[in-house]
This record gives structure tokens, C-alpha cells and sequence, in this order.
């Protein structure tokens, strides 16, 4: 699978975008204790990367269709600026007196904006450099799994460099790391060749115009959902066995998990359509939820965490194969964004309705419900033929 690597270009864009990309598994945290410190109140930081988490979503097509129009060297590092500036004010903010929280929110929602989408455009490198589904599949795989591995290390290593250092400090390394990740890989000669349409792309190229793609989003705001639930429900469950430590092992066997699963799909061979694959995926990972939502020991539901796992990353993964192969050329960095943004709304949503249902019930239920939602979901995959002579009929069977 890793072979795709040695492919002329490959490592000399993606190295730099996984350092740029590291800079979003960063950014949480060293944004919530920098707001915290400068203001004293959780409830304010909460509000800041909110704010952050908010903005990223909703300004995150309307960012890919400009990487799609003008290119990544010029669209990606204007971003990619942006949002350093705005990491730098922060961290200046943090440590003065007397600034008013709501400098805080208005410069979260700054960085939020401009976040560059390197994961998109990571990818739509991955297809140009890639000419058989086969490739692709293993191309996407080894992105999903890395990126995986950043949100494991990323908030580890933010957090060691903030407690030896100081909350802005964690922001400046932020900074410099998008700086410096984007500018290497826009000046890879895999990401140079991306240029741009330099036009607005037809309406009926749009990805929403797709047929089945509104409905292959539906299904993933159901992986989304189970992601959002994962994450409250393991500290929760661990603080329901006095045993709050141990809710970063949990929430590192779900991620280990999701890892795996990539490794794993990557690697094979499959015969059956896209549909069918996300459809089984989705199935699989309702049941596995709803399992592990019955485990009532530590290392069980530990081990319940990382079956559901196993089923994330190739779920993704699928969905960034639907979008490369349904959504036309001019619009790829924008397909593959909308595929980023139903999982984040589904997360989203999920997390601020799995803690209402932990407070009045338990963490069992949240992740029952989140297992029962996407499988609920699953059958909206749209196994119907699509239209065809653009590039194949990826989603029937077979």
C-alpha cells in the first residue's frame, strides 16, 4: 500500500501537507488554554473554539471552490497567511492584560475562516498522480491513516510544548507549522501543475449537482454522528468508573482502531461497487457501536471503541472515492471538502446531543443511539445508477 509513495512527486507534497495539517490537530487545544489563561473562564474558551469549529465548517466549500478556480499555490497560501496572522494575534493577545473576550472570538473565527484545506488538496494531488481506482484506494488509504495518527500525536505534542512552555507559545508553533507546511507543498511541482480553472465551474458541475452525492452526505453525517458520540462518551464512561486517567487510552483505541481499519482497506481487493462497500461499512459500524454500547467493563468497551473504529477511516475513505469519481475534475478539491464537512457536522451535532443524553441517562445510551442513527442512515446510499459518461458508474454494484 505504501508503494503509492515512491509515485514522481508523491512524498515532495504530501511530507510538507502532513506538517501543515498538523497545525488543525494543534490548534484546539492551544487555543482553548490561551483564551483560558488570558480570561480565567473555560466558558469563554469554550465559546473561542466553538467559534473556530464553526467558521471552519461553514466557510470550507466556499474555500475548496476557490482552490479549484485559482489553483493551490495561490489560493492555499493566501489562507495559509491568514491564518498565521491570526494565530500570531492570539498568542499576542494571550499574554496582555485586559483584553476583552470578545477580541478572542473575533480572531477564532479569523483562523477559522481561513483554514486551508490541505486534506482536499492533498487529495486531489493523490488523483492526479494516481490513473487506476486500485491506486487511488491505496493512495487515500495511507492520507486517512496518517492524518489519523497526526490527531493522535498532535494534541499530545501541543500539549507537552504548552505545559513546558506557555499557551502561546503552542499557538506560535501552530502558526509556523501551517506557514511552513503549505508553503513546501504549494512549491512541489505535483501541486505547481494544479492551476485552476480560472473560471467559475458550471452549476451542473457543482458537487451537490451530482446525482447520489447529497445522498452519500447523508449517510456519512451518520459516521460523523458516531464519531462526535465516540468522542464525549469515553470520558464519560471512564468517569462513570472513577477512573478518568484511563479516558485517553479509550479514546486512543478508537483512533487506533480507525488506523488499522485504513491499513487494512487499503490493502484489499474489492469487486463490488462503492455503494455497496459504504453501505456494508455503515452497517457494520451501527452494529459495532450498538455492541459496544452494552460492554460495562473498561477493557471491554475499550475493545467495543476499536472494532467501531475499524470502520471510520475506510468509511472516509470510501466517501473521497465516490467524490473523485462522480464529481468532475474542475470541482474535485470541492467534492472532497464536501465529504470533510458532513462528517464534521455530524460530529458536531452529535457531541452537543450525546451530552445532553449522558447527563440524564448514561454514556451507553449516547452511543446506542449514534449506532441505531447511522444505520438508520445507511440505506440512503444511493444504489441506483448514476449518470453516465463521466467517469464510470462507481456506486451500483458491481
Amino acid at each position: 500500500m505504501f508503494a503509492v509513495l515512491l509515485l514522481p512527486g508523491a512524498l515532495r507534497a504530501f511530507i510538507p501537507a502532513l506538517i501543515g495539517r498538523s497545525a488543525l490537530a494543534m490548534c484546539g487545544l492551544a487555543l482553548l488554554f490561551a483564551v483560558e489563561q488570558s480570561t480565567g473562564s473555560y466558558t469563554q474558551a469554550g465559546f473561542a473554539t466553538a467559534v473556530f469549529g464553526i467558521a471552519n465548517v461553514i466557510a470550507a466549500p466556499w474555500r475548496a471552490r476557490g482552490v479549484d478556480r485559482f489553483g493551490q499555490r495561490i489560493v492555499l497560501n493566501a489562507m495559509a497567511t491568514a491564518q498565521a496572522v491570526g494565530y500570531a494575534a492570539l498568542a499576542l493577545l494571550s499574554g496582555a492584560e485586559g483584553v476583552a473576550a470578545g477580541w478572542f472570538l473575533v480572531l477564532s473565527a479569523v483562523v477559522g475562516l481561513t483554514t486551508p484545506p490541505l486534506g482536499a488538496a492533498m487529495r486531489t494531488i493523490w488523483a492526479s498522480l494516481t490513473t487506476t481506482e486500485g491506486d487511488r484506494t491505496k493512495a487515500f488509504s495511507v492520507d486517512a491513516v496518517c492524518e489519523e495518527l497526526l490527531f493522535v500525536g498532535g494534541p499530545v505534542v501541543i500539549t507537552a510544548i504548552i505545559v513546558a512552555t506557555s499557551p502561546g507559545t503552542g499557538l506560535w508553533v501552530t502558526a509556523v507549522a501551517v506557514t511552513i507546511g503549505t508553503v513546501a507543498m504549494t512549491s512541489s511541482a505535483s501541486s505547481g501543475a494544479l492551476r485552476g480553472t480560472r473560471g467559475g465551474a458550471a452549476r451542473e458541475d457543482r458537487p451537490l449537482n451530482q446525482p447520489g452525492f447529497a445522498r452519500v452526505l447523508v449517510v456519512l453525517l451518520g459516521v460523523g454522528g458516531v464519531l462526535g458520540v465516540a468522542e464525549i462518551a469515553a470520558p464519560a464512561v471512564a468517569a462513570e468508573h472513577d477512573a478518568v486517567t484511563v479516558a485517553g487510552w479509550l479514546l486512543a483505541a478508537f483512533a487506533g482502531g480507525s488506523a488499522l481499519g485504513g491499513l487494512v482497506y487499503g490493502q484489499m481487493k474489492f469487486t463490488s461497487g462503492l455503494g455497496p462497500r459504504l453501505f456494508a461499512l455503515c452497517l457494520s459500524m451501527g452494529f459495532a457501536a450498538v455492541l459496544a454500547s452494552q460492554m460495562d467493563t473498561l477493557g471491554l468497551f475499550a475493545a467495543g471503541l476499536a472494532v467501531v473504529g475499524l470502520f471510520v477511516s475506510p468509511s472516509l475513505i470510501t466517501g473521497y472515492l465516490v467524490a473523485d469519481t462522480i464529481v468532475p475534475e474542475r470541482s474535485r478539491t470541492e467534492g472532497s471538502t464536501w465529504i470533510n464537512t458532513s462528517l464534521n457536522l455530524g460530529a458536531s451535532l452529535a457531541s452537543a446531543g450525546a451530552g445532553i443524553v449522558i447527563d440524564r441517562s448514561g454514556a451507553w445510551l449516547a452511543l446506542f443511539l449514534g449506532g441505531v442513527i447511522v444505520l438508520a442512515l445507511a440505506p440512503a446510499v444511493p444504489f441506483a445508477r448514476l449518470r453516465e459518461g463521466l467517469r464510470g458508474d462507481p456506486l451500483s454494484a458491481g
